[in-house]
């Protein structure tokens, strides 16, 4: 069986991207500085190799959030496209809505939920947990 191949971008079309693999931790994180980032209440991710994640088209702008930590965007429209945090460093996060088919994967969790905005109802039985599940 040949393994998934996932493809995506940014807005303007500028920044595509593919991950090869599977994908693990789909998830919504709820945490203040993904919301920040990405000016949304949540943002759905997956996790996969970072040595099978490419740039196929432009440049992936990335900018040091916090400590230890990257944000990867689109310079020309602002896209959040990806996260990586030094403490995995063999590993990247892509925001599920920039996959060009985003539902081939489902968030299994809620993360960071112990900073969700107070007006955010989380409607679905799937776990929660107050912080992260991979040590960020």
């Amino acid at each position: 069986m040949p393994e998934p191949v996932y493809r995506g971008g940014c807005l303007c079309g500028a920044v595509r991207y593919e991950a090869n693999g599977s994908a693990a931790n789909p998830c919504y994180c709820h945490c203040r500085s993904c919301r920040l980032a990405a000016g949304a209440p949540l943002v759905p991710w997956a996790t996969f190799a970072r040595a099978r994640f490419h740039v196929v088209r432009g440049t992936l702008t990335e900018r040091c959030s916090s400590a230890r930590v990257w944000r990867g965007f689109c310079a020309a429209c602002g896209s959040a496209l990806t996260y990586r945090n030094e403490a995995r460093a063999a590993e990247i996060d892509v925001t599920l809505a920039t996959l060009d088919e985003p539902a081939r994967l489902v968030p299994q969790m809620h993360v960071w939920v112990a900073q969700k905005l107070p007006w955010v109802v989380i409607g679905d039985e799937l776990p929660q947990h107050a912080a992260g599940v991979t040590g960020d």
